[in-house]
């Protein structure tokens, strides 16, 4: 992916961003997308998976971002918009993060 496609889909929109990369949104895992599995196993193989692809593009728009900076002549609202959809993915990423953790008191 390069920082073109990334800096072009960013919206303050999530739900448009998400549609345009195929994925879910912003806390749209779900009572839904957990129905659509059939095992409890597979609902955490979902999670999973949509775990690793926030993790992707999170670092995807690290780089874009350090790209950007780098090149002297960005669009300091462009940055902006990136910098809140990768704190996005970040409040996204520690959400799964928390389900597929048991909670284990000691």
């Amino acid at each position: 992916m390069s920082i073109s496609d990334i800096c072009s889909g960013v919206t303050d929109d999530d739900d448009r961003f998400a549609e345009a990369r195929g994925g879910l949104s912003a806390g749209r895992f779900d009572d839904a997308t957990m129905n659509d599995a059939d095992t409890p196993n597979e609902a955490t193989d979902a999670m999973k998976r949509r775990l690793l692809e926030l993790r992707s593009e999170h670092r995807d728009l690290d780089a874009a971002i350090a790209a950007l900076e780098d090149s002297g002549s960005f669009n300091p609202l462009q940055v902006q918009r990136l910098k809140k959809r990768k704190l996005s993915l970040r409040d996204q990423i520690l959400r799964l993060e928390s389900l597929l953790l048991p909670d284990i008191i000691a």
